[in-house]
């Protein structure tokens, strides 16, 4: 595990608890390059998003983009709603505000590792649908060789997808299976996330559709060949022929 804080008395409490309950605890007073953390092999990061001011959002992006699977806790005082909502669609899996207990943290940090624990701890194969290989273990998708490169958000998205097994979802129960939260009315998160999970699956497949909307309801995951979408769409569309009748 990684703290990232300046904390010292919060820090030396958090990562002694840290240590006791998961191994190797590293503290860091600003955040290391992603792939030190890669290296390390971490599987949660702890940071105060005050610290770091407004290079925390950066920093969280590139933590949800190349270490998909490792769960992240913010920290902060006086954050408004605003930033935390923010923080946890920025790939953030929990946000605590300070002044806190490390014991609380630490209580978060495990209720996050337990929900991933079915898919961190158990070695599934590979599932296909049309040409893509998604791989839960990797937290990534492949096809034909390569990798749509989602991020941990976007991997939620398409695995509550797969997880329907071709029925058709709401936004609520979308939401709530990846955001962990009620819809607010209004919210567009569900819209804009299948927007980027479709544009990069469309670059790695091309040749399928996955994700199908259904207007008032929800959507739908179900891999559909583009030659046979166009061919029942144009048999649909076609005029019927006009016969001449003999007088």
């Amino acid at each position: 595990m990684a703290v990232i804080d300046v904390d010292r008395g919060f820090v030396v409490v958090l990562a002694n608890r840290l240590r006791a309950i998961g191994g190797e605890t590293r503290v860091f007073g600003a955040p290391p390059p992603t792939a030190e953390l890669l290296a390390m092999r971490v599987n949660a990061v702890v940071f105060d998003a005050g610290h770091l001011g407004s290079r925390a959002f950066d920093f969280l992006g590139r933590l949800a983009g190349e270490l998909p699977t490792t769960a992240v806790v913010v920290t902060a005082r006086n954050a408004t709603l605003t930033q935390r909502v923010r923080g946890l669609r920025s790939g953030a899996d929990d946000w605590v505000k300070k002044p806190c207990h490390p014991e609380e943290v630490v209580a978060r940090i495990q209720a996050v590792l337990r929900r991933r624990d079915p898919l961190l701890g158990v070695d599934v194969g590979p599932l296909t649908a049309g040409d893509l290989e998604i791989r839960p273990d990797r937290f990534q998708v492949f096809a034909n060789g390569r990798s749509a490169d989602l991020t941990r958000r976007e991997f939620d998205l398409l695995r509550v997808f797969a997880e329907a097994e071709g029925r058709v979802i709401s936004r609520d129960e979308i939401y709530a299976g990846v955001w962990g939260y009620t819809l607010a009315h209004g919210d567009r998160s569900v819209d804009i996330f299948v927007g980027k999970v479709r544009a990069k699956l469309q670059l790695v497949s091309p040749d399928w559709d996955y994700i199908h909307t259904h207007f008032g309801t929800g959507y739908r995951f179900e891999p559909e060949a583009r030659v046979t979408r166009t061919l029942n769409t144009a048999t649909s569309q076609k005029e019927p022929e006009q016969f001449a009748v003999a007088g």
